[in-house]
């Protein structure tokens, strides 16, 4: 099992009255996948091209069985394999103070804020890996962050593999559901992919693609 790091302070959980909301964090609350953005950014133009010609194979049989899984394990591999956690961790830390207002939906925030001041317990459930959001969650001031955890050799080097399965569809149940229990009901729940349908299912207030802001 992946040790968590960093992500431990963002594992909350809610009083016996606090309402639970759940926010899917990229083209929810960014306007574009922000672990392929950090990627890219993370490797540089002319890496980046490179790392993309080597993952042909592994895009043409995306193409075939769709499975993000072992798409994002390839891009992994590909772009961070080796990458100490510490190294990690600092330049997510970057790229989440440098491409804040160009990733960030201000209508969201708002609903994030405004959730936030009526004493909500806001979790963010992705897909993403979880290292990289956290400096994300951390600045919006989760109580909570579920996403696909990275796994790290004893060195504490990122291996290109996953703790658990990727956090989308039914998984996010099920991560809901290990931490606030198996009867747990979200008061509002918002997503915008087929990836978040599971979840939207157990909130009172569902909300698909409702924020639509641009920075």
């Amino acid at each position: 099992m992946a040790d968590m790091g960093a992500e431990k302070e963002l594992r909350q959980s809610p009083s016996k009255e606090g309402a639970i909301v759940a926010f899917d964090f990229d083209g929810t609350l960014t306007v574009r996948d922000s672990f392929t953005a950090f990627l890219r950014w993370h490797a540089g133009k002319r890496r980046w091209a490179r790392g993309l010609a080597r993952l042909t194979p592994a895009l043409a049989t995306y193409a075939r069985d769709r499975d993000r899984e072992r798409i994002k394990a390839a891009a992994v591999r590909e772009f961070l394999s080796g990458i100490e956690r510490s190294e990690l961790e600092r330049e997510a830390e970057a790229f989440a103070a440098k491409r804040w207002a160009k990733l960030m939906r201000p209508d969201a925030l708002e609903a994030w804020a405004r959730w936030g001041a009526e004493g909500a317990h806001r979790v963010i459930v992705t897909a993403s890996p979880e290292t990289t959001v956290a400096p994300f969650a951390r600045r919006l001031g989760a109580e909570a962050l579920l996403g696909t955890p990275l796994v790290f050799d004893g060195a504490g080097r990122v291996t290109g593999a996953f703790a658990g399965p990727n956090c989308r569809g039914e998984e996010k149940v099920r991560r809901l559901r290990a931490v606030y229990g198996p009867d747990v009901r979200l008061v509002a729940a918002y997503g915008d992919t087929s990836g978040d349908t599971e979840m939207l299912a157990i909130a009172d207030q569902p909300g698909f693609r409702v924020f639509r802001e641009k920075p």
